[in-house]
């Protein structure tokens, strides 16, 4: 049996304001028990808003969560949101 099967995640959705027509939009995960925190992605939202770039970044984000993303997920967390939105940050940054 796969070591997530075992685990459960909660989706917590946080978004950052870029400017008056970009908001960034941080999918994170709470992983429980051990309640860390991580980020399993973030998008770029424009204005005006496109319906097909929506539709295909929640298909990604799905179809990644398949892909073992939970396996991964759940061995690199952090103790708080913050944290886990600062690291992901300074990793996809560079």
């Amino acid at each position: 049996m796969k070591e997530y099967v075992q685990r459960l995640f909660k989706e917590i959705v946080v978004w950052k304001r870029i400017d008056d027509n970009t908001l960034q939009r941080y999918r994170c995960l709470l992983v429980l028990p051990d309640n860390r925190y991580a980020v399993k992605s973030s998008d770029v939202c424009n204005f005006p808003l496109d319906k097909e770039q929506l539709g295909q970044q929640d298909y990604y984000y799905l179809d990644s969560l398949f892909q073992d993303a939970l396996v991964e997920i759940a061995h690199a967390t952090y103790d708080t949101l913050e944290e886990a939105i600062r690291m992901h940050d300074q990793e996809f940054s560079a």
